[in-house]
C-alpha cells in the first residue's frame, strides 16, 4: 500500500511534548501554516518543494532566527504520522520529531 503524503499539506496536526518540544497545534491550509504552543501562536508560510521537502517561513518575525527560512524534510510517512528533520537557514544543527494527524 502506497501512503500518499499529499494527506500532510492541510488539516490540523500535533508534535507532542518531548524530543526537545513543547506540544504544539499545527494547523495547516494551503501556503498558511499556524503553530500554537505554550502562550504563543505564530504565522508562517509553507512551500512544497515536492512531497517530502517543504521550506516555513515566519510572517512577523520577533527575533534575528526567526527570519532564517525552515528546511523540512519527511523521513519517513506512517498512517496518521510522518517523522521529520528539520534545519533552520544554514545552520548544521538537525532537529528530529513526529508530526501526528489530529
Amino acid at each position: 500500500m502506497e501512503i500518499n503524503p499529499d494527506r500532510f499539506k492541510n488539516g490540523t496536526f500535533e508534535i507532542p511534548e518531548g524530543k526537545g518540544y513543547k506540544k504544539t497545534i499545527i494547523i495547516r491550509q494551503d501556503s498558511l501554516q499556524i503553530e500554537k504552543y505554550e502562550d504563543r501562536i505564530d504565522s508562517l508560510s509553507i512551500f512544497w518543494k515536492n512531497n517530502f521537502n517543504y521550506t516555513l517561513k515566519m510572517l512577523h518575525p520577533k527575533t534575528a532566527i526567526d527570519e532564517d527560512p525552515i528546511y523540512v524534510k519527511i523521513t519517513s510517512l506512517n498512517k496518521d504520522s510522518y517523522d521529520f528533520e528539520a534545519v533552520i537557514g544554514h545552520s548544521n544543527f538537525i532537529q528530529k520529531g513526529t508530526i501526528y494527524r489530529k
